[in-house]
This record gives structure tokens, sequence and C-alpha cells, in this order.
């Protein structure tokens, strides 16, 4: 993407901004960062930003970073709106704001820490603005859908591919090793997520970490994984059978899963509440005598990042609208001998959606 594309976002910005009667907003999470500038070294923790941008009102925005990332900022940004700090960096950007703003500087409360809040807004007059970057990000832009097309055929390719590595006698580590391989191989940059491998009764933890525990003759394996290509995130859960004679309780629950996703995705449509598409999936399993067993949210937006607004769950009261790429995840989980998650991702059309 160009700048041409980043400072058209920022202009949109401005004018949520002009509404909210904000002066500046102090952008501080590593995607909207990106989104709105291009600038992307990773973020690894919170105690240790890659930079943050300040957009304005009057469209004297500032890049802000350290001195490690200069010259990676100035090849995309006018160097003269580059603000470098050192050691302090919460405090020094307080005095960059005191400097050149006058008015309300809104700030993403749930990206920084009470510690940083403290140091940066000593003789300012901050207003919490969370959810503004993400208001725009949760509708996808037509590139940002070609984009997220290419991350979705890529899990596609994975999912097929899987099976022939589901060998009796291998690990979860060594068939999450294996994924991350293909995806690299592929094209991807990274993995989206950490791989989520469970082999039998592991597959009941929805949030798995593969170990050391091996295929069997006859067992089931979830197996939920994504890649980064292209900047963009794919997601996708399949659950399989290692063998031959699936059991029955097995088969059951697939169907069952299946039949929940099929469910919501038949109704989603815009104006449809997303937690309508939750409840038609519950709906599903409650008609089974099996809704107990469904205990996460039924998807949630993905882009950027992994996880993103919308989440489909029950208490949210936002809407579906075109753009919007959201994942459909219904499963059944039993302790005693595995779980069952089937994933799509789905792009909401002007009149629909659509499987990706």
């Amino acid at each position: 993407m160009n700048a041409q594309r980043y400072e058209a976002r920022r202009e949109t910005l401005r004018a949520a901004m002009r509404a909210k009667g904000l002066s500046a907003l102090l952008v501080s999470h590593a995607a909207n960062r990106f989104y709105l500038s291009g600038f992307e070294l990773h973020d690894v923790q919170l105690n240790e930003s890659a930079g943050y941008l300040i957009v304005t009102a009057d469209g004297n925005d500032w890049l802000c970073t350290d001195p490690r990332y200069l010259d990676a900022a100035r090849r995309l940004w006018p160097e003269e709106r580059v603000f470098i700090y050192s050691g302090d960096a919460p405090g020094q950007i307080n005095g960059l704001l005191k400097d050149k703003m006058r008015g309300t500087v809104g700030f993403e409360a749930r990206a920084v820490t009470l510690d940083f809040f403290d140091k940066v807004s000593p003789d300012l007059t901050m207003e919490r603005a969370d959810g503004m970057v993400e208001e725009m990000r949760v509708i996808k832009e037509p590139e940002e859908i070609e984009l997220m097309r290419r991350s979705a055929a890529l899990n596609h390719r994975l999912m097929e591919w899987v099976p022939g590595i589901l060998v009796p006698g291998r690990t979860e580590a060594e068939v999450a090793w294996d994924i991350e391989k293909f995806f690299r191989e592929h094209g991807a940059s990274e993995l989206a997520f950490s791989s989520i491998v469970g082999v039998g009764t592991n597959g009941a933890l929805p949030h798995y970490a593969p170990g050391d525990v091996p295929l069997t003759e006859n067992c089931p394996v979830l197996v939920d994984v994504g890649a980064r290509l292209d900047l963009y995130n794919s997601d996708q859960t399949r659950t399989f059978w290692v063998g031959d004679k699936p059991a029955d309780h097995f088969t059951r629950a697939l169907e069952q899963t299946k039949a929940a996703q099929a469910a919501a995705i038949r109704i989603m449509r815009p104006g449809l509440p997303v937690a309508d598409a939750y409840r038609a999936a519950r709906a599903h399993f409650e008609t089974q005598g099996v809704a107990a067993h469904f205990t996460h949210a039924l998807g949630h937006g993905i882009g950027l990042e992994t996880h993103e607004p919308p989440s489909l769950n029950p208490r949210n009261e936002m809407v579906l609208k075109p753009g919007m790429i959201v994942t459909v995840e219904p499963g059944l989980y039993y302790p005693e001998w595995g779980g069952i998650r089937w994933e799509y991702m789905v792009l909401v059309t002007e009149d629909g959606v659509e499987i990706l």
C-alpha cells in the first residue's frame, strides 16, 4: 500500500476526531499505528514499543520512535515529522505534545500502562479514545480483502496437506513444527498465532499448547492454525480423525458442529446483529441437547490482528456490515475424550456473506 492510502485513512480519522473535539490522538496500539502510517516494527511486548503515532486535527502528524528505528522511519515518513525519543519515551512525548498541541489529546487507554499514562499526561487535557481506529479497521478496503483472500487460500492449502502428516507416533509438537515450516515455505512471514495441535482429550482445551503427546491409531486431533501473509492473518480450525474407524461420538459431534456453523452462516447478512449469528449456532446445539459443551463466542474479526472486532458473542450489540471479515468457529468440548471445532473465515458482502 502506498503513502496516499495511509494519508487517506488519517484524513478519515481526522473527521472523527473533530466530531469528538480532539485536537490530537496518541496512537499507541501497534496495529493501529501501522494501519495509519505504514510503520511496522514488531512491538515485542507492552513495555517495549517500536513507536507511537500522533495524528492531529490540523494534519501536522508525528511519528515517534527511538534511535534504533530512525532510518526505517524516514524511509516512509517525512524526516521533519519524525520525533526521536530515548530513555523516557512518555515523558519526552509529553514535551512534544505540550509544545505542538493545543486542546484535548485522545489516547488509547487499552494500549498503554498506567505508568505510561502517568508520565505522558502531566499538564495536558487527555481523554480516552479507544476504538476510533478499530472502527475504521473493521471494514476492510478492497485491497485488504484481496490480501486476506490470499492468506485464507494459503491456510486452505495447509489444511488439505495436514492429513498426510497426522501419523501415529508423531507428537503434537512435531506436527505443529511441520505446519509452521509449510506456511513459511509457501510465502508466510510468520504464524498468525501459536499453532494449536491437540490430540485426544487435549482437543477439549480451546487454546491448548502442543506438547510431546503422540498421535495414536484411531484418535481425534484438533488443528487450529493461521499464517501471516502480506501483513494479513488467516485463522482456520479443522478436527481430524487419525485412522479408519472414527468413534460414533466423534462423528456425531463433528456433524453437530458443522450444522451449527451452517445455521449461523445461513442467516448472516448486512444489518444482522452479531449476537444473532451466535444465537443461531447455539440454538442448533440446543436442539441436539449439547449446548452446554459450546463454551466460547462464535468467532471474531480478523485482519492485521488475528483477534479484532467484532466479537461474535451474545452480548455484542454491533451489526454486520459489508467489508467485515469474521471467523465462524463453533465447537463442542468433552473433557473425557476431546473436542471438535470447525472454522471458516467469512466476508460480509452487500447482500450476504462469502466464505473465504
